[in-house]
């Protein structure tokens, strides 16, 4: 029987969970962690089979990327109401095994946790046609520090000392940006680099500081290729980017 392992901050999620599993042969319902400040303590000490993350603002791509230190064999299936294409894009290239809405019925939820266990991957197949209909983007590693650098809310000039390069060059840099990503203007480039910053040592390997200003513990990681949707998606972490409506893929 394979352990399951639910991290929610929600009590009657982990109620009805157990429920659902007591007549399961196939899973058990080990612990229940509220929140994820006890998550690795959790892990360490029941080293589950599988982990159950309800996505809230508290779950981000850093604390995804971590479990695996901690709990290398669990498998981990996040558990929403919905999300976007680019954020379980995301999600997958950390290791998440499966995507599960909440709204779906109990027996879809129990063969979704078990065929994870037995070692497959779960994800509607809605999800799998829209990044099939995507655009792919591919940054340089000069563009993904100037968006990092742009996210932290930094001035053309302030890029450009971080950057070493002249404010001219920033200017050219953006406007290949705007059409490359197809964003208007350096809000809408803001909050594209917010959804592909990941907790790290800094904007960039050479950079700490800029204008004088420190910059924040946030480093640009991007893949050598990905996905993204070309709307806009306003948000400063998973929770507040889980994009309305259905679940697409």
């Amino acid at each position: 029987m394979a352990n399951v392992l639910l991290c929610s901050d929600e009590p009657i999620l982990a109620e009805g969970l157990a429920r659902i599993l007591a007549d399961s042969e196939a899973l058990n319902l080990v612990s229940y962690c509220q929140g994820i400040d006890g998550l690795r303590s959790q892990m360490e000490l029941h080293q589950p089979d599988l982990l159950l993350v309800d996505l809230t603002a508290g779950v981000t791509f850093g604390v995804l990327s971590g479990l695996h230190e901690v709990g290398s064999r669990a498998k981990i299936v996040l558990w929403v109401h919905s999300i976007s294409t680019e954020l379980a894009l995301q999600a997958m290239s950390l290791g998440v095994r499966g995507i599960l809405r909440k709204t779906l019925p109990t027996d879809t939820l129990v063969r979704c946790l078990t065929r994870v266990v037995e070692g497959e991957l779960w994800f509607e197949k809605a999800m799998t046609d829209s990044i099939m209909s995507a655009r792919r983007y591919s940054l340089t590693r000069r563009e993904g520090q100037l968006v990092s650098l742009l996210s932290q809310g930094l001035k053309n000039k302030e890029i450009a000392t971080a950057l070493t390069i002249s404010e001219g060059t920033v200017k050219v840099y953006l406007s290949r940006l705007f059409q490359k990503l197809g964003v208007k203007d350096r809000f809408e480039l803001a909050l594209y680099g917010l959804k592909n910053l990941t907790p790290g040592g800094g904007a960039a390997d050479s950079v700490s500081q800029a204008g004088g200003r420190k910059l924040s513990s946030l480093v640009w990681q991007p893949p050598r290729s990905f996905f993204v949707e070309r709307i806009p998606v306003q948000a400063q972490s998973l929770e507040d980017r889980r994009a309305p409506g259905q679940l697409k893929f």
